[in-house]
């Protein structure tokens, strides 16, 4: 007769790794499909304005965003107090808004071109002067489709007195 043995130590087999590149791949997907990137970087104060009745934009694609405001504490000791332009990444004057808009023109399909809005992102505290030199600038260049954008809230109670 045979003798039946029994098994010594109760080993669990090894994990298989076969199914790990699978996970690292869905996670790099993952983190590649919900991680967005920072087109500029905001070097002006921008607290935006309240107002009550927004709506949104449809393409974000479509908008050249100029930013106004008095520039942020770390830029304050080179460019001071006083409200500044920001096109893209760096400070600009009233006059560069017009190569600012041919450039971002250029960089668009020709049938897109007329469906471009400019998009002022400006301080509740910056002065309105600076506000109408953009705008005069913009219908030079023939860009008249202005977005104005501001934060939800009520318009009247942040008005100050």
């Amino acid at each position: 007769m045979s003798k039946f043995k029994k098994k010594k130590g109760g080993d669990l087999p090894a994990i298989s790794t076969a199914s790990l590149p699978d996970i690292v791949f869905m996670l790099l997907f993952f983190f590649m499909v919900a991680t967005t990137m920072r087109e500029t970087t905001l070097m002006v104060e921008n607290k935006l304005p309240a107002a009550d009745q927004v709506e949104k934009l449809d393409k974000k694609d479509l908008v050249m965003y100029i930013y106004a405001g008095k520039p942020s504490q770390r830029f304050q000791s080179q460019y001071g107090t006083e409200s500044r332009i920001q096109l893209n990444d760096k400070f600009a004057d009233v006059s560069e808004i017009a190569a600012f808009i041919a450039a971002e023109r250029a960089s668009k399909r020709e049938e897109l071109v007329p469906f471009l809005t400019t998009a002022l992102k400006v301080d509740q505290d910056a002065n309105m002067g600076l506000v109408s030199d953009i705008k005069q600038e913009l219908r030079k260049v023939n860009a008249l489709k202005i977005n104005y954008t501001t934060r939800k809230g009520d318009a009247i109670a942040g008005v100050k007195k």
